[in-house]
C-alpha cells in the first residue's frame, strides 16, 4: 500500500543524505521524494512516498525518528489529507492527434505551457491516479515525462510543526 510520510528535519548539509541512506541500508524503496525549506528557515519539510504494509511503515517511522536531524515524522495516511503532484509531459501533437491532446488537456484541467509545430508540453496537477490516467490516454504520443512526486498536507487542524 502507498504511504506518504511527511518529516520536519533540520535544514543542514547531509541531513537528506542520512534519511535516504536509512532507506537504502534497510532495503526500503522511495517512490518519490521532495524537500524544501519551511516557513522556519532552520527546518525543511521532506515528503517521501513509499510502499509497504503497516508494520513496514511503522518500522520506517521508528528508524526515521532515531535520526538526530529528524524533528518530527507523520504518516499522512493515518488521517485525511490532501495530495497533489505536478507533471510536465511533452507530447507529439500533429494533425488529429493535436486536437485529441487539446481535448484531453481540457478534460483533465491541464494547461499547455509550450507548443511547437510538432509537440506540446502539458502541465497537470492532481493525485497520482489522475496523472496516471492522463498518461494512459496519451501513451502512444509521449515523448518525455517529468513528475515531482506527491506533496501532501493533513486536512483540518492536523499540522506538522514543532
Amino acid at each position: 500500500m502507498k504511504h506518504i510520510l511527511s518529516l520536519l528535519m533540520e535544514n543542514e548539509a547531509g541531513a537528506l543524505s542520512r534519511v535516504v541512506g536509512l532507506f537504502s541500508a534497510r532495503g526500503y524503496n522511495i517512490d518519490a521524494l521532495s524537500v524544501a525549506p519551511t516557513e522556519d528557515q532552520t527546518l525543511s519539510r521532506l515528503t517521501i512516498e513509499t510502499r509497504g504494509n503497516d508494520e513496514t511503515i511503522e518500522q520506517i517511522t521508528k528508524q526515521l525518528n532515531k535520526l538526530i536531524e529528524v524533528v518530527k515524522v507523520i504518516d499522512l495516511n493515518h488521517s485525511r489529507f490532501v495530495e497533489r503532484e505536478l507533471m510536465l509531459v511533452k507530447i507529439r501533437a500533429i494533425g488529429k492527434t493535436r486536437e485529441e491532446v487539446m481535448r484531453l488537456v481540457d478534460i483533465y484541467r491541464g494547461h499547455v505551457v509550450d507548443i511547437t509545430e510538432k509537440t506540446c508540453i502539458v502541465e497537470l496537477t492532481g493525485t497520482s491516479e489522475k496523472l496516471d490516467s492522463f498518461l494512459d490516454n496519451v501513451r502512444d504520443n509521449i515523448l518525455e515525462t517529468v513528475r515531482t512526486g506527491a506533496a501532501g498536507i493533513g486536512r483540518g487542524e492536523r499540522i506538522l510543526k514543532i
